[in-house]
C-alpha cells in the first residue's frame, strides 16, 4: 500500500503536479512512518511549491531516520537555501559530500549555497509584499507557538489555512488583514502593537503602519512604528510582556521541581519524586519530560498502569508540541517496559513488542532495541511454557516408538519432535530421535541429538551408545572410542558399549596392519587433522621430537614411551590413523 502511494507521488512529481505529489507521499508516510525515502520525496515536492518551512521539517526527519544517506542532506540544503539560510545550507551540503564525495547534485547545491552566502544582502520588496515575506521565515511557527496570545490559533483549521495561503503567495496577505487573528500575528512578527481603529462614516480605514525593514535603525525606529492618531480603542491591549515574564518564571520553577524529583529518584524516595514531577507538570505542561520521568518512577514502584497512562499522555502531548523524536521514543520505550511487566501470557507480549517497534521508528536507540529483543525472547519462552505438557509428550513418544518399530523413520521423527515441543527436557526422546536420524543417514543431526541427550542426563548410558555409533559411522574412530569408554565408566558391563570398543579396536588394528584402503586411511587422517587436540599434539615440539625418534632412534623412542602423558598422546595419534604401529 505504501509503495503504491509512493509510486503515485513519483508520477505526479514527474508531471509537475507538486500538490498532488505531496498528498500521495503523505498517504504513504501514514502507512510506513519509518521510511526515510518518503519524507525525502515529500520534502522535494514541498520545496517545489516554495513551502520551505515544511520542506525543512521533512528533510530533518529524513536525516534523523537515515543519517548516513547523502541525499537527505541534499534535501536539507535545498530547504535551508529556500528559506534564505545560506550558512545552514552550506553545512548541510558539506555533510552530504562527506558521505558521497562524488555526488554531482550535492556539489552543485554547495556551489549555489556558497554564492548565496557570499552575495551582499539585497533590499527586499517594499509594501505589503515585504511584510508578507516575513511569513516565509522558519521562525514563524516558533513565534506563534511561544506567544500565549497566538498559540491557540494553531489549533484553528481556518486560520492555519490562511497562514499556508500567505506562505505560498505573500501578496495575498492583504486579503486576510480584516481578520483580527492575522493582525495579531502580524504585530507579533513586526514586534509592535497594532490597534485597529473604530470604523467611521468614511469607507476607508486607517492602514496599519508598514515599516521598511523588520529591525529599523535606532534613528528611524520611533517614526516608523508610530501609529496614526486613533480614537479610543475598543479594548485595552493585553500586557504581553508581563504575561511572558510570568510564563518564564513558571518554567523556571517547573525545572527546579524536576531537579528535586531527580534527586529524590536517585535516593529511591519515589513518593517524593512523584510529588515533584506532578508539581512541575502543574507549572508547565509544555515539557513532556516531566511525564516520562514520572512514568519511570511508576515502573520502579510497580504501578505499571499509571506508567502507561503517563506515557500515552506524553506521546499525545509530544505530537501536539512537535517535541523531539527522542522524547517521544523514550515515552514509548517506557510504556513497552511496563507492558512487559504486566504480561501474563505470550499474547500479552504482542502489544509490548509493537510499542518497542514504534519507539524505534521515532529514534533508533540501543536500549530500546535491547528491550525489544528481550521481549521477543520472553514471548518465545512463555509460548514454550504454555505448550509444556509431559503427559502429551509421553503419548507422542510412544507413537514415535511404534513408527520406529515399523521402520517408518520420518513419521517417527515427526512424533518425537512434537514430544520435545511438549517436554524439551526428556533425554529419552533425543536418544530415540538420534536413532531415527542414524537409520536415515542424517549423521550430523543424529550426533547433535545424542549430545543433547547426554547434556540433559550425563548418566544415560544409551546416549553414549547412540553417540559412539554415529561417530563410528562417520569414521571418527578415535572419538567413538572415547565415547564408548566414557559410557563404560558408568556401566562397565554394558554389552553395547563393550561391542563398540571392540569394533573400534578392530578398525585401529586394520589400519595399523595396512588392511584398509589408502582412500579410507586418507579419509580418517583428514578428519583427524581437523581435530584441535590432534593439531596441538602435532605442533608440540616435544611430541615432534618423539615422532622423529620413532623413525630415527628407536632406543630413544622406547624411553619416551615410559611417560604416561606421551604414551596417551601416541595412542591418540594411533587411533586417529596418523601414526601406524608395525
Amino acid at each position: 500500500m505504501a509503495d503504491e502511494a509512493k509510486a503515485k507521488g513519483n508520477a505526479a512529481f514527474s508531471a509537475g503536479r507538486f500538490e498532488e505529489a505531496a498528498r500521495h507521499f503523505t498517504d504513504a508516510i501514514a502507512l510506513a512512518p519509518g521510511n526515510h525515502v518518503l519524507y525525502s520525496n515529500r520534502s522535494a515536492a514541498l520545496a517545489s511549491l516554495h513551502r520551505y518551512s515544511d520542506a525543512l521539517a521533512d528533510a530533518q526527519r529524513t536525516v534523523e531516520l537515515k543519517p548516513d544517506w547523502a541525499k537527505g542532506y541534499s534535501r536539507l540544503g535545498a530547504a535551508h537555501l529556500g528559506l534564505g539560510d545560506a550558512a545552514s545550507a552550506v553545512a548541510a551540503y558539506e555533510k552530504g559530500l562527506a558521505l558521497d564525495p562524488s555526488n554531482e547534485g550535492l556539489k552543485a547545491g554547495l556551489e549555489d549555497a556558497k554564492k548565496a552566502a557570499a552575495a551582499p544582502p539585497r533590499r527586499g520588496p517594499s509594501g505589503p509584499d515585504a511584510i508578507g515575506q516575513m511569513f516565509q521565515g522558519p521562525e514563524l511557527w516558533s513565534k506563534i507557538a511561544s506567544d500565549p496570545a497566538t498559540r491557540p490559533f494553531l489549533e484553528q483549521p481556518d486560520f492555519m489555512q490562511m497562514l499556508r495561503e500567505v506562505q505560498r503567495n505573500p501578496s495575498r496577505l492583504n486579503m486576510y488583514l480584516s481578520d483580527p487573528r492575522m493582525m495579531q500575528v502580524l504585530s507579533l512578527m513586526l514586534n509592535i502593537k497594532i490597534q485597529r481603529p473604530e470604523t467611521s462614516g468614511s469607507s476607508q480605514s486607517t492602514p496599519p503602519p508598514q515599516p521598511q525593514q523588520q529591525t529599523p535603525p535606532p534613528e528611524t525606529k520611533a517614526r516608523e512604528v508610530e501609529p496614526e492618531p486613533e480614537p479610543e480603542p475598543e479594548q485595552v491591549p493585553m500586557d504581553l510582556a508581563g504575561e511572558e515574564k510570568e510564563r518564564k518564571e513558571r518554567k523556571g520553577a517547573a525545572q527546579k521541581e524536576k531537579e528535586a524529583g531527580n534527586a529524590a529518584y536517585k535516593k529511591k524516595d519515589f513518593e517524593t519524586a512523584i510529588q515533584h514531577y506532578t508539581k512541575a507538570l502543574e507549572l508547565d505542561d509544555e515539557d513532556i519530560s516531566y511525564l516520562t520521568n514520572r512514568a519511570a518512577v511508576y515502573i520502579e514502584m510497580g504501578k505499571y498502569d499509571e506508567c502507561i497512562e503517563d506515557c500515552d499522555k506524553a506521546v499525545e502531548r509530544g505530537r501536539e508540541l512537535r517535541a523531539d523524536f527522542k522524547m517521544v521514543s523514550r515515552a514509548l520505550t517506557r510504556k513497552g517496559t511496563a507492558l512487559v511487566k504486566l504480561a501474563k501470557s505470550s499474547k500479552d507480549y504482542d502489544i509490548a513488542i509493537e510499542t518497542f517497534q514504534k519507539a524505534l521508528t521515532e529514534h533508533r536507540n540501543p536500549d530500546t532495541l535491547k528491550r525489544l529483543n528481550e521481549a521477543e525472547r520472553g514471548k518465545k519462552e512463555l509460548e514454550q511454557q504454555e505448550y509444556y505438557d509431559p503427559k502429551l509428550a509421553d503419548e507422542e513418544r510412544e507413537k514415535g516408538n511404534e513408527f520406529f518399530k515399523e521402520q517408518k523413520y520420518p513419521e517417527a521423527i515427526k512424533h518425537y519432535t512434537e514430544a520435545l515441543r511438549r517436554n524439551p527436557k526428556d533425554p529419552r526422546v533425543y536418544s530415540n530421535r538420534a536413532a531415527c536420524y542414524t537409520k536415515l543417514g542424517a549423521m550430523p543431526e543424529g550426533l547433535k541429538d545424542a549430545e543433547k541427550c547426554l547434556e540433559l542426563d550425563p548418566t544415560f548410558t544409551k546416549g553414549y551408545t547412540r553417540k559412539g555409533a554415529i561417530q563410528f559411522f562417520m569414521k571418527d574412530i578415535d572419538k567413538a572410542m572415547e565415547t564408548y569408554q566414557a559410557g563404560l565408566k558408568l556401566d562397565p558391563n554394558n554389552p553395547e558399549l563393550l561391542d563398540g570398543v571392540r569394533r573400534c579396536i578392530e578398525q585401529i588394528n586394520k589400519a595399523n596392519r595396512g588392511e584398509i584402503s589408502q582412500d579410507e586411511l586418507q579419509e580418517r587422517q583428514n578428519k583427524a587433522m581437523q581435530d584441535p587436540e590432534i593439531q596441538n599434539i602435532l605442533t608440540d615440539p616435544i611430541m615432534r621430537q618423539v615422532l622423529t625418534d620413532f623413525q630415527e632412534n628407536p632406543r630413544a623412542a622406547q624411553e619416551h614411551l615410559k611417560s604416561p602423558e606421551v604414551m596417551q598422546k601416541i595412542q591418540k595419534l594411533v587411533s586417529a590413523g596418523i601414526v601406524q604401529m608395525r
